[in-house]
């Protein structure tokens, strides 16, 4: 007989969901203030009472298997009979809620009560829902008792509602098990490293384990980490695949290796998950029924539109979401969020997995599924991390809130004082703390829910989308307090307070156990243990490097050791830049410039376009459209000099093979610029472990060099050449950094140059 899985939330979600979209203020925020209702009522009861109660049961109906398991929020037994507890956090005032106040509450409830009544051999059970308001910390519980009977023929009608479609997944696991199992790698031959990646990938996901892989650019990593993953789902017992990118050409790269399987047979729901702001189709977004035709309604049709798509297709991109989201007259954010319930494949931003605010607490939060990550171009994850769990607040801010909140919201404005006073009591000389600004953080929490009661009543206020910005503020800064360790600093500047983490490693150690495995990959990864450091790896963890398969002779690296591009000699050493890259490029071809900085770019740029009318440069606010006109150039012209910033978008992620790009020089290390927060970084990591100059400024310069170079070998096909120019790159502490593949040539000036030019080029 047939399995299928689902959590009681999602089984009462699908049947039993109707009515609007209303998402209002607290969209992002009602989840995370769900747990900290939780832990304050859990907190408070004895000790026989049962915490996050694990059930599960079993349903045979017409030849169907439906296993379906969650977690109770607690169960207890009071006056002689058992009871199963809900907890709801609730911004309402507590008099106006009743037992007919939410049904889908009420429904997840009695699922549970079913199942431990069932497992009890219970005639009757006792169901509460216990409302904590945010705002007052106060608490309303609902009790109700249900026999037996009453539950079993709930329960049933739920599992009836949930038949058809549950027939459809059983269906559709048969097809993509058969798919999976006969599907081959979708080229003639692995390319040289390639099937050494697949195996090492697919040996970590067998092994329920992490691994940081670094791989070099052009051997096709992306179809090495997606093949052998998608292998999983069939094979070791895998529900989903996350397929986590940092940017939009990581996705387009998955999608494309996507594609790709499905041109040749395979069968699987591939799902690209898009951020609210680019999906929806009104012209502003606006998650209520009153100003969005998609949002009244939308779970009275919704259950239609996934059938429609799940009958329909097999790739559930962009385009495609937003088709029959028109069609169905849906939200197409919250439709692609119910797909991925049912997708086998997930494309997606780090966000997704990562960030506390808006990880997908569906899948995450005491997931009952197994799931895979794979983490491309990994590289970019500790910044973005630290990134993630950093928070500020800013006093401009809190002093426009003193001036905009109507003066008849007592509650607010005294909430709001307070905040202030605190801020004001920490001086205005700047400084940082290893310990919590606790009294102004006391004041941020109840500022907070003082709020809701403008949020909810006051949406007509011509200043409510400025507090409303202000209020997600100040709430992510009371969300990062809850993960404030020793990893972490509070400082205080003129105008601002910052929760700033450090270092992100026992943060990541707990995300990763969400997953079954994770696999972090990416052409540079090294040091591979100061990666594995920042993202949680443990000592079972497999650090693992490919060498490169190409001929070196192919890529021709030279190094000027008589340039300085400090800070203090920059401008003074122009125009020997100037001279130097024109020299590099005579020889006809495309060719990328990159500098540490717009500023120093364009100093640069100014000059050398003089003597070179086939220039082109980045611009600081390029359009998505912009970057594709800058791309373009490489695909329909054959002498183009291009000026880019490191660390920017086109010095990874993109794909310039064969003659669309020859060569690349890369002007200075491209350190950090030094800072406050940056020397905070350095020292932190210098108490800690002894490595605080690297960690906060060699590591992550010799990163951007090594991106920005991997753009000119892309393929065992390719040759180019690359120019270091600084000459900090001949000193030991960087030089032993750069890539082990690399043959270094030392050049003093246009002479040799030329002299190395003519025998590297006139061989080819």
């Amino acid at each position: 007989m047939e399995e299928i899985r689902i959590s009681v939330r999602n089984l009462i979600e699908f049947v039993k969901r109707s009515g609007d979209i209303d998402r209002g203020f607290y969209s992002n925020a009602r989840a995370l203030q769900g747990i900290y209702a939780h832990q304050k009522m859990q907190a408070l009861y004895s000790s026989s009472y049962q915490r996050e109660v694990f059930l599960k049961e079993v349903f045979e109906i017409e030849g169907v298997k439906i296993t379906v398991e969650g977690r109770a929020d607690g169960i207890g037994f009071e006056d002689g009979k058992y009871l199963v507890d809900e907890i709801k956090s609730t911004t309402r005032d507590l008099d106006e809620l009743s037992y007919n106040s939410n049904i889908l509450h009420w429904a997840q409830a009695k699922f549970y009560a079913y199942i431990y009544a069932k497992n009890k051999n219970l005639d009757e059970i006792d169901v509460r829902l216990t409302y904590f308001q945010l705002e007052s910390e106060e608490s309303k519980k609902i009790v109700h008792s249900f026999s037996f009977e009453e539950l079993s023929d709930f329960a049933n009608e739920v599992i009836y509602g949930y038949l058809e479609f549950s027939k459809r997944l059983i269906e559709w696991q048969k097809i993509r098990n058969k798919s999976l199992k006969e599907a081959r790698f979708p080229f003639k031959k692995y390319r040289k490293g390639q099937r050494e990646m697949a195996v090492a990938i697919y040996r970590n996901i067998m092994e329920r384990n992490k691994i940081f892989l670094e791989a070099p650019t052009g051997i096709g990593k992306t179809m090495s980490a997606i093949f052998p993953s998608l292998k999983s789902l069939s094979e070791e017992g895998i529900d989903k695949v996350f397929y986590l990118v940092a940017r939009s050409t990581g996705k387009i790269s998955g999608e494309t290796a996507i594609f790709k399987l499905m041109d040749r047979g395979l069968r699987i729901k591939s799902l690209s998950l898009t951020a609210k702001d680019k999906i929806c189709i009104n012209e502003k977004v606006s998650c209520n029924p009153k100003d969005c035709p998609y949002a009244k309604g939308h779970f009275d049709r919704v259950n239609n539109a996934i059938v429609d798509i799940f009958d329909s297709l097999d790739d559930f991109r962009k385009e495609n979401i937003e088709k029959f989201a028109r069609m169905h007259l849906v939200c197409p954010f919250e439709f692609e969020l119910d797909l991925a319930n049912f997708s086998d494949f997930i494309i997606c931003d780090y966000n997704y997995a990562f960030d506390p605010n808006v990880y997908l607490k569906r899948f995450f939060d005491s997931s009952l599924e197994s799931y895979v990550l794979l983490i491309d171009e990994a590289h970019n994850l500790p910044e973005r991390a630290r990134t993630m769990y950093s928070a500020s607040l800013s006093l401009n801010n809190l002093l426009f809130l003193e001036d905009k909140i109507p003066q008849s919201l007592k509650k607010i404005k005294r909430a709001l004082d307070k905040t202030i006073k605190e801020f004001q009591k920490l001086g205005s000389k700047k400084f940082y703390s290893y310990k919590p600004f606790n009294e102004f953080n006391e004041a941020a929490e109840k500022l907070i829910y003082s709020m809701n009661e403008f949020l909810i009543k006051y949406k007509e206020d011509e200043n409510y989308e400025d507090i409303l910005e202000i209020y997600f503020e100040i709430f992510h800064y009371n969300k990062i307090m809850e993960y404030y360790n020793g990893d972490f600093v509070s400082l205080k500047d003129e105008n601002e307070i910052k929760l700033l983490c450090l270092d992100t490693r026992e943060i990541f150690k707990n995300l990763l156990n969400r997953a079954s495995s994770s696999s972090f990959f990416s052409a540079t990864l090294s040091p591979l243990k100061y990666y594995g450091h920042l993202l949680g790896a443990n000592k079972d963890s497999y650090f693992y490097r490919i060498k490169s398969p190409f001929d070196p002779g192919n890529f021709l690296v030279l190094r000027d050791k008589n340039i300085s591009t400090t800070y203090k000699d920059r401008l003074n050493s122009i125009d020997t830049i100037v001279k130097r890259l024109l020299k590099f490029s005579e020889v006809k071809g495309n060719y990328i410039f990159f500098f540490p900085s717009y500023a120093f770019m364009e100093s640069v740029y100014e000059i050398y376009k003089v003597f070179d009318q086939g220039t082109i440069i980045q611009k600081r606010d390029m359009t998505e459209k912009n970057r594709e006109e800058f791309l373009d150039n490489f695909k329909f012209h054959e002498n183009i000099r291009a000026f880019a910033v490191m660390g920017g978008v086109f010095s990874e992620g993109i794909d310039l093979v064969g003659k669309r790009l020859i060569g690349a020089a890369i002007i200075t290390l491209g350190i950090p610029q030094i800072s406050y927060e940056r020397d905070i970084l350095k020292s932190h990591f210098q108490n800690k472990i002894h490595m605080g100059y690297e960690f906060a400024y060699i590591y992550p310069a010799i990163n951007k060099v090594s991106q920005s170079a991997g753009r000119v070998i892309r393929s065992e096909d390719d040759k180019g050449a690359l120019l270091l120019i600084d000459k900090r790159f001949s000193l030991k502490n960087y030089s032993d950094l750069l890539p082990k593949s690399w043959i270094i040539n030392d050049i003093e000036d246009n002479r040799q140059m030329d002299i190395l030019f003519k025998k590297f080029w006139d061989e080819s």
